[in-house]
């Protein structure tokens, strides 16, 4: 495979046309028009997924956010371990790790080789918890699950323990790996163009006057369609609105994003922006359609409730995904756009991912990243290649900003490194790096820093966590199959592609996987990796975190096929775990609320919100598209 080039050279967005000359960034704002769209992964989700497999006897459970497993292929029978313990085999953190300093001794009590931040590393059943991003994925077809356990294998930081996973991870692995490969190899061998600013002989978004009927009540995508309210029990919630999705490809389409200010709920599907007043539901401006599909939108809204969405240049197989566009979700707006330059030899922008930190917007391609004023479009700083051959190919936003590279990738000290971003200079702050063999997939908080990693070779998966520093802090260091909901992380690393994780300050808050009957979330020690305590979910269904306020944990308990769901909160201190019920959903919609098979979930001021992140393009019925309770 080709090397990359030392040094892509910079691209990203032109200097706005108001702009004096020299200055990079977006072009001006262009008339308010057009909405995003989402590239397409796997086809439609399946009628009522069947259950994940467990794990064979004998082997540990994958630790804290391991994948769902898999119906198909199935993993073969794991090993038996040996009669060590789970921490006796070294962890990816037995060699010198990518921290490089010392790690409690603990079962982690027995003292351990440094782990793979280079710190000793306890021995520990976990060995490695799966890499981050290899979660629950979505239940649609071709959509990967949690794999059984298998052979035993080693932590991501030298001495430290790694939990084990089977061989449908290990395909899974394989495949990213090949992925990665390919895009890290070279998807586009054309010259890197210079920065385009203002207005471009492309299609630019317009307004449409009727995706889905408004949502004003007259037809699809109305507030309540279908009466939903009929027949509401006392207790229960108010189904406040529903909306049907658009039309889309028979092949399917993405439909990620979903945006809540005090008076907007902004949805993106395929190649729109919807928004609907958060209380009635009816449109709050009229939709904005773009030329071509939403390939990437920021996870995150600005302090002033803008957001920025990337869209396809054109339909063909060599399309790339640089059209920028931003919009402020309470008046639908359009402000400065801009198109995305490609790095070097190999690093284009077929695909790229966006994240806010504070006003930078965050813009990467396979190799390299380009950060931007969010407010004007001005182009701040370039991350591209450095140390030995380190080439940043994801980031994960919020708070704070965190880069991953891969670096040696050829060589014979392959290995990733995380670097926390100065979010207005791109200087990195701190240097972390990972074993070799040990891939960074999820980032389960940016604050405080939750990294979740895999070890393809070893079958191997570890979660830790970091100090403000940057400085290994803790694993998870007990047995468990966590099971948070991750989406499809094939062609790049999805950072923050995780729903069912929460946490504060002190403590990580994950869901395990329910084999028979209900579940449990675990609340987990930041500062020991050990279990703090466990709460049953209430109901016969899974519960997953949703966020932590007010000194509580709120979690979301899913509907069954006869009852409603539940937004429920914990206690996070004192000695009563009880659940007490915020909202509870009517079983009139329990067969809408089920139906949500790949989906995203808020709860905010109140109100519980469910929408859809993929699009099966069947025609046989209308898809949903968005439901919001309230009392």
């Amino acid at each position: 495979m080709a090397q990359p080039p030392n040094q892509p050279p910079q691209g990203g967005f032109g200097a706005p046309q108001d702009q004096p000359p020299g200055q990079g960034g977006f072009g001006a704002p262009p008339p308010p028009q057009g909405a995003p769209q989402t590239p397409p992964p796997p086809q439609g989700p399946p009628q009522t997924p069947p259950p994940p497999q467990g794990p064979p006897a004998g082997a540990p459970q994958p630790g804290y956010g391991y994948p769902q497993q898999p119906q198909a292929p199935q993993a073969p029978q794991a090993p038996q371990q040996p009669p060590a313990g789970p921490y006796a085999q070294p962890g990816p953190y037995a060699q010198p790790g990518p921290y490089g300093q010392p790690q409690p001794t603990g079962p982690y009590d027995q003292p351990q080789a440094a782990g793979p931040y280079g710190q000793p590393q306890p021995p520990g059943p976990y060995g490695q918890q799966p890499g981050y991003g290899y979660p629950p994925q979505p239940q649609y077809p071709g959509g990967p699950g949690t794999p059984p356990p298998g052979p035993g294998s080693r932590s991501p930081f030298k001495g430290k323990p790694a939990v084990i996973i089977g061989a449908a991870v290990a395909v899974l692995l394989v495949i990213g790996g090949t992925v990665f490969a390919v895009t890290s190899g070279g998807d586009d061998e054309t010259p890197a163009k210079k920065p385009v600013a203002g207005p471009t002989d492309d299609a630019k978004p317009t307004a449409t006057e009727d995706p889905v009927n408004s949502g004003d009540g007259s037809g699809d995508g109305s507030s309540d369609p279908e009466n939903l309210n009929e027949g509401r029990q006392a207790g229960e919630a108010k189904v406040l609105w529903y909306k049907e999705a658009p039309d889309a490809p028979g092949s399917g389409a993405d439909a990620d994003g979903m945006w809540i200010t005090d008076k907007t709920a902004v949805k993106a599907a395929y190649k729109q922006l919807f928004a609907y007043n958060v209380g009635d539901g009816n449109p709050t401006w009229d939709p904005i359609a773009f030329p071509q599909k939403i390939c990437a939108v920021t996870p995150q809204k600005t302090s002033a409730d803008k957001i920025v969405v990337a869209y396809m240049n054109g339909s063909s197989d060599r399309a790339k995904c640089n059209q920028l566009q931003e919009v402020d979700l309470n008046t639908g707006e359009k402000g400065w756009d801009g198109e995305v330059a490609d790095g070097g030899l190999f690093d284009s922008a077929l695909q790229v991912e966006l994240t806010v930190t504070g006003n930078t917007l965050m813009v990467g391609r396979s190799q390299s990243g380009t950060a931007y004023d969010v407010r004007t479009g001005r182009k701040l700083f370039d991350k591209k290649k450095y140390g030995q051959a380190c080439f940043p190919t994801a980031f994960a936003g919020g708070s704070k900003l965190i880069a991953v590279s891969s670096c040696d990738a050829t060589g014979t000290n392959e290995h990733d490194e995380m670097q926390e971003l100065d979010p207005t200079t791109g200087k990195a702050k701190w240097t972390q790096k990972f074993d070799k063999g040990w891939t960074v997939a999820r980032t389960y908080s940016v604050d405080p820093l939750v990294i979740y990693s895999t070890n393809e070779d070893k079958k191997a998966w570890n979660i830790s966590t970091f100090t403000a520093g940057g400085k290994f802090r803790s694993q998870v260091g007990f047995d468990e199959d966590f099971a948070p909901e991750c989406g499809w992380a094939i062609l790049e690393r999805d950072l923050q592609g995780c729903e069912g994780v929460a946490a504060d300050a002190d403590t990580l808050y994950l869901p395990t996987e329910a084999t028979t009957g209900p579940n449990e979330i675990v609340a987990i020690n930041l500062a020991t990796g050990k279990e703090k305590w466990r709460v049953k979910s209430p109901a016969d269904e899974s519960m997953l975190p949703l966020k932590v306020e007010g000194g509580k944990l709120v979690a979301y308990v899913q509907p069954s096929y006869d009852a409603g769901g539940q937004v429920v909160s914990i206690p996070t201190t004192g000695s009563s775990r009880t659940p007490t019920k915020l909202l509870q959903n009517p079983a009139g919609t329990a067969d809408i609320e089920n139906g949500f098979y790949s989906k995203e979930v808020d709860w905010i001021d109140g109100r519980f919100y469910i929408s859809t992140t993929r699009l099966t393009g069947n025609d046989d019925s209308k898809e949903k598209l968005m439901l919001a309770y309230g009392k």
